[in-house]
């Protein structure tokens, strides 16, 4: 059977997250570049596919290809280790400690950053022939994008800041569901189902996804959106990052942990079977 029991796949979490802790630092660097890389080329992908089709639920049901085969090749994204690294710590994994994850973290934001620039670069340079013509419809579309998500937030006031942390709450609450997603099931076909779905409804609820954000926020700058690097920092990936983070680790991380990996001994244990199997179908 594919499926893999909700006890199984937290174990898994924990066991992942020990091994982020431990990765060396080229492989981590390496490996968060070109997961930052493929997504931001995903990004692309799904706004061409919007504007050249009027329909942002198409580019929605598309997007999650490039989380799906950055996760199959091994590749890693700053929100998914949000969830898991923590994990080893909280379960006293042997040299497991916050620094350790700190590190980690960090070594896979410059990652990340490094890998959604330089596919920000390639394509800016698509959009505009070189940089020798304005750019398209799709790289104007990019710079309005980036407006509206930075200079608009800032322009709510706090408002626009609580809106913006949400967002991103929201966001790597699913986008880390993806990430377990990838855990559930022993077979390729079954891995990719699970991720497809919470990438899609992240993607068209409009959530904020710091990595994704690192490609279109710089790509507008380029492109000639009217707001700064100043701006994109302040009122959209700091809050974005730290969004990101409280998401992922509490609605995923922590409540999968907490009621899979340390599960309560069940009321009525004398006459009541203590694991998942007990609901389950004869086969």
């Amino acid at each position: 059977m594919s499926y893999i029991q909700p006890k199984e796949f937290a174990t898994k979490m924990v066991d992942a997250g020990e091994s982020k802790i431990f990765m060396a630092t080229k492989d981590t660097l390496i490996r968060s570049y070109m997961a930052g890389a493929i997504l931001a080329l995903a990004a692309a992908f799904a706004v061409t596919i919007a504007v050249n089709t009027g329909n942002f639920l198409v580019a929605s049901l598309l997007f999650p290809v490039g989380f799906c085969m950055l996760y199959l090749l091994g590749f890693d994204l700053l929100t998914g280790v949000f969830t898991l690294a923590p994990l080893a710590v909280i379960a006293k994994r042997p040299g497991c400690t916050w620094k350790g994850v700190f590190r980690n973290w960090g070594l896979v934001f410059c990652g990340n950053f490094a890998g959604a620039m330089t596919t920000a670069v390639f394509m800016a340079v698509i959009f505009t022939m070189g940089f020798s013509e304005e750019p398209n419809a799709v790289g104007q579309r990019i710079g309005q994008i980036g407006e509206s998500r930075t200079v608009g937030y800032a322009a709510a006031g706090s408002a626009g800041m609580l809106t913006v942390f949400i967002r991103a709450v929201m966001c790597n609450w699913m986008v880390s569901t993806g990430v377990v997603g990838a855990m559930m099931s022993s077979s390729t076909s079954g891995k990719i189902m699970a991720m497809w779905m919470p990438i899609l409804v992240f993607f068209y609820l409009g959530f904020e996804h710091s990595i994704v954000n690192m490609f279109l926020f710089p790509s507008g700058i380029m492109l000639g959106g009217e707001f700064t690097w100043f701006d994109y920092f302040a009122y959209n990936e700091i809050p974005v990052v730290l969004g990101n983070l409280v998401g992922g680790l509490t609605f995923v991380g922590g409540m999968i942990y907490a009621t899979h990996f340390k599960e309560s001994p069940k009321r009525n244990a004398a006459v009541g079977r203590n694991d998942d199997s007990a609901t389950m179908p004869a086969e």
